[in-house]
């Protein structure tokens, strides 16, 4: 087995993280920061349980692979963890600290609509970020002068799910916000964003706007439960008026989503807290 400093190692671990980012998976990497030896050494486990690697230890691989396993699932980018905490056999571990770092691909968000709104949440999820594609079918919304930016992909949708279709692929970590201009195109880039099961999808408009676009789907069959995850109305609830502020509102729920947090006020707490003193 070759050792923490090995290069061969160092090697692997790097053609697996590559592999990892290249096929849009999701990976946990795992290094040991103390313990008695093989401090450094390095274990990459992804989301189908592929492990490269080893601390030296054939207890501690399995257990550091069930955590790591147990992180992936959570929305936290890195965590670190007491080896003793594995509650393993007493004497059974050697103990330490290990540190658990999520690798996975650059989020993605992909806007249908190049309207005021949508060319607004483009250009500032590019501040957060985020790698970005906008679609709409009407070419002179989607131009280089709009948009100079080279990191905003530009797509003209000759159909709305093929070109959703192909900005998706195979690409993991993705958000879609649909903000067109119509029922008919919402229906057809929500039908396409449902298909692939994306990480988070919300449609832009009133109560009566996206029921309308939502009963029109289940009418047609589509998933009930794959409909209760569309954030419809999209965003959270900040009073926003300018396309600027729509933006706003939705990065700060895409964001939210993305992170496991619920995106209510930090300060909740404390007027709670005041409230019961009364």
């Amino acid at each position: 087995m070759p050792q923490a400093s090995d290069p061969s190692l160092t090697r692997i671990l790097t053609e697996e993280i590559n592999r990892v980012l290249k096929e849009s998976s999701r990976a946990t990497l795992v290094t040991l920061i103390e313990s008695r030896q093989m401090v450094g050494a390095k274990i990459l486990v992804d989301d189908h349980g592929r492990r490269v690697g080893s601390f030296g230890n054939p207890a501690l691989d399995e257990a550091v692979v069930r955590c790591a396993e147990a992180f992936l699932a959570t929305p936290a980018e890195a965590r670190i963890f007491k080896i003793e905490d594995f509650a393993l056999s007493p004497n059974s571990l050697p103990d330490g600290r290990i540190l658990c770092e999520r690798i996975e691909p650059e989020p993605c968000l992909i806007v249908c609509g190049a309207g005021h709104v949508g060319a607004s949440l483009v250009r500032l999820a590019r501040v957060l970020g985020y790698r970005t594609v906008l679609i709409d079918d009407r070419a002179d919304f989607v131009t280089r002068e709009r948009f100079p930016d080279e990191g905003i992909e530009l797509v003209i949708a000759k159909s709305w799910a093929a070109a959703l279709h192909d900005a998706m692929g195979s690409r993991g970590n993705i958000s879609v916000a649909v903000v067109t201009r119509g029922h008919s195109e919402d229906e057809e880039c929500l039908r396409a964003v449902l298909d692939a099961r994306t990480d988070y999808v919300g449609l832009i408009g009133s109560r009566r706007r996206t029921n309308i676009v939502l009963d029109r789907l289940r009418e047609s069959g589509s998933d009930e439960n794959l409909l209760r995850e569309v954030r419809a109305p999209i965003g959270v609830d900040i009073g926003a008026i300018s396309p600027e502020e729509v933006a706003l509102a939705i990065l700060a729920e895409i964001v939210a989503h993305r992170r496991g947090a619920t995106g209510s006020s930090l300060s909740m707490w404390r007027r709670v807290e005041v409230g019961n003193q009364k």
